[in-house]
């Protein structure tokens, strides 16, 4: 008689292996496989035989989802399974088979002995492997291997996930895909180590009373002394041996002579003049080297001593200054476009002898009445104006003038006169070098006398000040922007001339009122200039004004600010540095490969813009250049201290002392020094000094950076 089997429910989730035996003692495993979710069965033949039950496997009601141990089924072969007309007492007795019993049924065997049981009158074997727990959010069982138990957790995780999706999670996970895209592919490297910007400066472990910690450059720390020169080393000279620290005539030597050593070696710089917006003219070395020699004769045998020059940002500036240099006089560099008291007053204070300077500029008549201390007269006449006679003494002045013109002294000199320059051997030490610092409209300007000593450790400094992979070379055109009688000015292009970099002076740059006039010649494309903070501040406010009109623009720009202050990597290449560059960036027609930006601020020096560090990056995204900001004293030659060429980050300050001083702050009024906080008056001391130290007359404190900042 054909018996309906019963149907036997069981939680699969807990379900590992799973066998039956047959009547004759054979074993076959019951392995569901992906395949099954929900029941097998077997035939039933009759009673009395394993092989006529009924077997129903299904998922427990309370599971939503497919168990995902369904996947873990093991085939493990057991004993065989006696067959046994009763329940044997030898074994514990399986719970009884109930179709709505929750959870496993059946517990895990430890002896692997088989059950058996009976049930309707029929013999049924069973062999079940479980978890020691039933329920679905248990962990796996420790029976199971650790890679089991892995692959477990990720099925049911990734199945967890993908049954939840939805078109918010397709949004969200497309938004975070996004912008960890952005940020791999738009990240970079900081140009410099964020721990060489936390101290910039190295301070004394020793303070005077009512003074600062004495603070120097990381390049010259305490132990070691300050750069005093260029280390020139001479012909024939030892080459571990240190060099002499050299002048003005070692620079000009160096012009010449090319690079030395490196792959640019025998490269020279050229030295153009800018006429207008499209001329530039170059001028040869050996052509200005003519000219320094019949110049600077010229000047010693008219009995020529202290030479003032009165030019505007020229070619002939610099060749005065070394014809001074190598026939021992005393140059005197004046502030151009003055009132005519004042450069009265300047050439009396200075005892000028000799002056040169450009016909409509300098008030020969007015001077000749009120200076007779004034003995020669060097007019350097421009083309237009070369058919002239310019050697005519006004009448009336009663003055005894010698009157020459530049191209008279050249042209008629021997066409081979003045090739060769003095020789090395037995040469005295360069006279001094007079600058006027102008402090305001109004006030006298201070007169300093500085050595070819300053002017050279002042050099030094500024080889020294920027990294190797930014210093100036035969690949960089310089154009100093801002007038020579500056001594920072005249320091860097000094610096640019040692470093066999190109020079281009154009006379109308120094009084440009932005960088938009400065740069509008596209005859020439300058990679290095030196600026006045006034030009910058205009060009900002050119820009930003211009820039407020798009949207997009703005917004752009603040992510590049924000990217730059905080990355610390100047923003040279991407997609949107790109888009940036070709629909927001001014166009200089001239400052097409624009590298490098020097500008200062000048103490006492009626100066009325400086420069915050915001604007400072602003001026970098517009420019595409890298900003060096400064402060410059009339005491000291070049700089006192400048910002790192890799500092981004903000803040009104002007980066660590140069290698050629040394900072203390003194107290002043209420300003005092402590222990925990250096402020007080500027006290600047070291090579590049005029008279070794001078006090600034302004308050500043020290950050926590190491680095200067006014009051």
């Amino acid at each position: 008689m054909r018996t309906a089997a019963p149907s036997l429910r069981l939680d699969v989730s807990c379900v590992r292996s799973l066998f039956w035996a047959k009547s004759d003692g054979r074993v076959k495993t019951l392995n569901p496989g992906p395949q099954f979710s929900r029941s097998m069965q077997t035939g039933c033949r009759g009673p009395g035989s394993c092989e006529t039950w009924h077997l129903q496997l299904s998922v427990s009601g309370r599971h939503n989802r497919a168990p995902p141990a369904i996947a873990h089924f093991q085939a493990t072969a057991p004993p065989p399974c006696p067959v046994r007309p009763k329940t044997s007492s030898s074994h514990p007795k399986v719970p009884d088979l109930h179709p709505s019993r929750p959870g496993c049924i059946f517990q895990t065997l430890t002896n692997r002995a088989p059950y058996t049981t009976s049930a309707g009158g029929h013999n049924f074997c069973l062999l079940c492997i479980t978890n020691q727990h039933s329920t679905h959010n248990q962990s796996p069982s420790p029976n199971m291997g650790t890679f089991d138990n892995l692959l477990l957790q990720l099925d049911e995780g990734v199945t967890g996930l993908f049954k939840q999706w939805n078109i918010w999670t397709s949004l969200i996970v497309t938004l975070f895909a996004g912008l960890i895209t952005y940020q791999v592919s738009t990240r970079q490297d900081p140009d410099i180590h964020p721990f060489l910007l936390a101290r910039q400066s190295q301070a004394s472990p020793v303070r005077q009373p009512k003074e600062s910690s004495v603070y120097r450059p990381q390049a010259a720390p305490h132990g070691l002394p300050l750069h005093t020169g260029l280390n020139v080393k001479d012909p024939g000279a030892n080459k571990w041996a240190r060099g002499r620290d050299g002048d003005l005539r070692d620079i000009w030597r160096q012009t010449l002579a090319g690079v030395q050593e490196g792959d640019d070696k025998g490269a020279k710089g050229r030295i153009l003049t800018v006429e207008g917006t499209e001329n530039v003219k170059e001028h040869h070395l050996d052509a200005l080297t003519r000219q320094i020699n019949l110049i600077g004769q010229h000047l010693v045998d008219q009995g020529g001593n202290r030479v003032a020059v009165y030019l505007p940002n020229s070619v002939e500036l610099i060749v005065i200054l070394f014809a001074c240099a190598f026939y021992n006089l005393n140059a005197i560099i004046l502030p151009f476009n003055q009132p005519d008291a004042a450069v009265i007053d300047m050439l009396r204070r200075s005892a000028a002898d000799t002056v040169i300077t450009a016909p409509g500029s300098f008030p020969f008549d007015v001077v000749a009445k009120n200076y007779p201390s004034l003995r020669q007269l060097v007019w350097v006449v421009d083309e237009g104006s070369k058919h002239m006679d310019w050697n005519e003494v006004p009448q009336g002045t009663g003055s005894k003038v010698n009157v020459v013109t530049w191209q008279d002294i050249i042209n008629d000199s021997p066409v081979e006169a003045g090739k060769t320059l003095p020789p090395l051997e037995d040469q005295s030490e360069p006279k001094d070098i007079t600058l006027f610092w102008q402090q305001g409209p109004g006030q006298e300007e201070e007169m300093v006398k500085f050595t070819t000593g300053n002017i050279v450790s002042a050099i030094a400094a500024q080889l020294t000040a920027i990294p190797t992979a930014r210093r100036l070379s035969p690949s960089d055109l310089f154009l100093p922007a801002d007038s020579l009688a500056n001594s920072h000015t005249l320091v860097l292009t000094l610096t640019a001339l040692f470093s066999n970099s190109s020079v281009a002076f154009n006379s109308s740059a120094s009084e440009a009122p932005s960088l938009s006039a400065i740069l509008s010649s596209p005859a020439v494309s300058p990679t290095v200039i030196a600026v006045t903070p006034s030009a910058l501040s205009q060009t900002h406010k050119e820009v930003s004004s211009a820039l407020k009109s798009s949207t997009i623009g703005k917004d752009l720009h603040w992510l590049l600010s924000r990217s730059l202050a905080e990355s610390g990597a100047f923003p040279e290449s991407g997609f949107l540095t790109n888009y940036y560059n070709q629909a927001f960036r001014p166009k200089f027609s001239g400052g097409k490969k624009l590298r490098l930006v020097y500008t200062a601020e000048r103490i006492n020096g009626g100066g009325k813009v400086r420069l915050s560090g915001e604007e400072l990056n602003d001026l970098r995204l517009y420019t595409g250049a890298r900003v060096v900001y400064a402060l410059t004293a009339a005491r000291v030659a070049g700089a006192v201290c400048q910002t790192n060429v890799y500092d981004y980050r903000g803040g009104e300050h002007f980066g660590p002392p140069v290698a050629s001083v040394e900072v203390v702050l003194r107290d002043k009024g209420g300003v005092r020094n402590s222990d925990e906080e250096s402020q007080g008056e500027i006290v600047v001391r070291g090579p590049a000094v005029a008279g070794k130290e001078a006090g600034l007359g302004v308050v500043a404190r020290v950050r926590e950076d190491h680095t200067v900042a006014l009051i």
